[in-house]
């Protein structure tokens, strides 16, 4: 009876408890929106960079090597030798190797020389590879392939030329020897992105004039010589490696670090990536401030709804005890009303953020690079959903307890108006005087 009374009265409300509806299921939008937007930002950034087992650079500290080798930020503290590159992937225990040369930069982009293997090795996002949207790979020793960030912002199409800048932030360009876009990446969502990417032979070639980090004055060697010059490099600035087996990764880091040649440092890019995001991950706390924040509005939010709607029930919960409505009727109802509402907020909210989701997902991808996944509620969703809606049952006991003794005053209020106009219309006016 208390469930049947119950719909008969959301119904009789009907565009009131709408609205009610409406507006909770915005506020718990807002919070799933929130908390998909930080998980989904978290898992980006953490793949970045997968099924790579160790980085390999210069002696320094794992965020630094992590910075320069992964997402192209800051520089090296030095070079490491080929030699000793080679002394690192002839150990049994690497499977894969790919060798990394910064420094260099093109318009505030920077320039990375690699060999093929970057293209089958580099995997992102649980273990996607990067592939060519466009154009065809490095074949020739000036040809380049450039990031879907890089080709957007500069404009850049296939066949373009460009001019490699030596150093970040320098005016000296290697104008002698230009290059041209043979390739355009897909987008990834990483620093892929906005990366100019060259051979390492290039590299070594851009730089046959230059010693010490400064071009040798009046000197100039023909493109045509350079071609056939021995372009091995001799040093690079990191490696991506690839063990056989989990279980030799350990015992290859610390083998090392303990290079006796050369000061080498070895990470585990995914404990580096936990770190970093340690130091960075206060847009995170924000985030998850403003969940909790969302949550609590909502839940005073629906308390006031139902204060405000006191004051036009406040006959008819009058009308409930004079018909003999026990004080746990009166209570109960609004909870269960309270508790139909979050449910339906809920399910509302849910659905519009799917769809919500499902028309953005593409445009914030491709624009912060961060991939939102349109899946079924986690388990911790649905656990703050039943906190939500005890919470939401709990709160309603306040405006409950006060409709309960609204309907005792206006009960007693309705008794005496009742008497009072029953002896009104039984009495008779006669000559001024008033006879009942």
């Amino acid at each position: 009876m208390l469930l049947k009374l119950t719909f008969n009265s959301l119904y009789a409300r009907l565009l009131t408890v709408g609205m009610t509806v409406f507006a909770i299921s915005l506020s718990l939008m807002l919070y799933m929106s929130v908390e998909k937007l930080r998980t989904s930002a978290y898992t980006s950034f953490t793949d970045t960079i997968s099924q790579t087992d160790l980085i390999v650079g210069a002696r320094t500290s794992s965020v630094q090597l992590l910075l320069y080798s992964v997402f192209r930020i800051g520089n090296a503290t030095n070079n490491i030798t080929w030699e000793s590159y080679e002394d690192v992937i002839n150990k049994k225990e690497v499977a894969w190797s790919v060798p990394i040369s910064l420094g260099d930069s093109h318009k505030g982009f920077r320039v990375m020389g690699t060999n093929s293997e970057f293209f089958k090795r580099y995997k992102f996002r649980g273990g996607q590879s990067i592939e060519l949207e466009q154009g065809k790979n490095l074949d020739d020793l000036y040809d380049v392939i450039i990031g879907a960030g890089v080709a957007e912002k500069l404009n850049y199409s296939v066949g373009t030329p460009l001019i490699v800048s030596h150093g970040l932030q320098s005016f000296s360009d290697h104008d002698d020897q230009p290059f041209k876009v043979s390739g355009i990446l897909a987008k990834t969502g990483t620093p892929v992105d906005n990366t100019v990417i060259v051979s390492l032979e290039a590299i070594e070639a851009i730089h046959v004039d230059w010693s010490t980090g400064a071009k040798i004055p009046g000197q100039i060697t023909p493109v045509e010589e350079i071609r056939q010059m021995d372009l091995s490099p001799k040093n690079i600035t990191a490696a991506l490696i690839g063990v056989n087996s989990k279980l030799q990764i350990f015992q290859l880091q610390r083998w090392i670090n303990e290079y006796p040649e050369e000061s080498l440092s070895s990470i585990l890019p995914g404990v580096a990536l936990q770190e970093l995001w340690r130091i960075v991950g206060v847009v995170e706390n924000l985030l998850l401030g403003i969940s909790v924040t969302v949550i609590f509005t909502t839940l005073i939010g629906m308390t006031a709804i139902i204060f405000s709607s006191l004051n036009e029930r406040r006959r008819e919960m009058a009308i409930w005890r004079a018909m003999g409505a026990s004080p746990k009727v009166v209570i109960g109802l609004l909870m269960l009303e309270a508790f139909i509402i979050s449910v339906m907020s809920i399910i509302v909210s849910t659905v519009m953020l799917f769809l919500t989701l499902y028309v953005l997902q593409p445009w914030i991808d491709n624009t912060y690079g961060i991939l939102v996944n349109i899946e079924m509620l986690a388990v911790k969703d649905i656990y703050i959903f039943m906190l939500f809606i005890i919470a939401a049952s709990l709160v309603s006991l306040i405006p409950a307890i006060r409709a309960y003794w609204f309907s005792i005053n206006d009960g007693m209020t309705c008794l005496l108006y009742t008497s009072d106009a029953a002896d009104e219309r039984s009495s008779v006016d006669l000559g001024g005087r008033r006879i009942i």
